[in-house]
């Protein structure tokens, strides 16, 4: 039987070492198999639709359904987006470890972002790629030390919302209204106890908001009420960027950029489909579209605002609560 290769190799980018993965021959014809790990999102059934689907030279084959333990929005979900993925012809493994031996590739789904550190080590202890889903973690400390584990294994991963591929936002990125000089970015923020408040949800508008503005945030500053978060961050180079996290009323995704050349609309959500064809083409290559420093730092800002919550909306340097990890 003829067999696929795979190499690993690393290269850098940024400050931050990005390991990657080479498809260099594909002599076997069968598509590659993607396990999912997590059946407590719609997310799961969402991105295999597309994957199995379109000629994208991968297919879902296996599915491990247990995720979060506790929190019953997620728990309640797992068997019917089980039935829903058997409707699809995937197959239920009986466990994270009986799954990785029958694909080749990981979409980590679970929801509960506590569970992503003990999933991830045994994924990458198998050498298997992996996307991770928001949030990657429950804490900036699980972020690194995921990232870490990677690094030392030589396996690629990354983590992404899917605001931040859509085609308003690179647009954007591919110079609409010029040089970025500011940005206000908008999402849902509900709260869940067993996570960081902004970790659960306001990550999606948060990402938006560095999608937009790039690396090299210093400080941050949040105002909470029960209903609303504005949290405004100070870039190094003198940009500010805020992010509003909705409660009350109607919730959306969105924003307004500033540039040299134009203001536009930013951060709407556009659908899974131009991220799964991310992670595909990762899949193939290897090479990470988001930095290990980027998602770090996203998760040093939210961290950040953490504690600036508890501090009566002091500022709070990202330096700080990276020092900490």
């Amino acid at each position: 039987m003829k067999r696929r290769t795979f190499i690993h190799k690393s290269s850098l980018a940024g400050t931050g070492v990005c390991l990657a993965l080479s498809l260099i021959t594909r002599q076997q014809e069968s598509p590659i198999k993607v396990g999912v790990i997590g059946l407590d999102t719609s997310h799961s059934v969402a991105f295999t639709k597309v994957i199995n689907a379109e000629s994208t030279g991968f297919k879902v084959s296996h599915a491990y359904p247990n995720g979060s333990k506790d929190i019953e929005s997620s728990v309640s979900r797992i068997p019917k987006y089980t039935q829903e993925m058997k409707a699809l012809g995937v197959t239920i493994a009986p466990s994270i470890d009986a799954l990785l031996a029958e694909v080749e590739v990981v979409l980590l789904e679970t929801n509960d972002g506590r569970l992503h550190l003990e999933q991830a080590k045994a994924i990458i202890a198998a050498k298997k790629p992996l996307f991770i889903d928001k949030p990657m973690a429950a804490s900036l400390k699980d972020v690194v030390t995921i990232f870490d584990l990677a690094k030392k294994h030589q396996v690629p991963i990354f983590s992404s919302s899917s605001l931040r591929f859509s085609p308003s936002m690179q647009a954007i990125k591919a110079g609409k209204v010029g040089e970025v000089i500011g940005a206000a970015t908008f999402s849902p923020a509900t709260i869940e106890k067993t996570h960081p408040d902004l970790f659960w949800y306001g990550i999606h508008g948060i990402e938006a908001l560095f999608t937009l503005m790039g690396t090299g945030c210093k400080s941050v500053r949040r105002t909470f009420s029960k209903g609303t978060d504005i949290v405004v961050g100070e870039w190094r180079d003198g940009r500010i960027g805020t992010f509003r996290g909705l409660r009350n009323g109607k919730t959306s995704y969105g924003g307004r950029v500033f540039g040299t050349e134009g203001i536009s609309e930013a951060g709407i959500y556009e659908g899974y489909e131009h991220l799964v064809k991310e992670i595909m083409q990762f899949f193939k290559t290897g090479i990470p579209p988001v930095t290990a420093a980027e998602t770090i730092e996203i998760f040093a800002f939210m961290e950040a605002a953490e504690l600036s919550k508890k501090r009566k909306g002091k500022v709070v340097s990202l330096a700080r609560v990276l020092k900490k990890v």
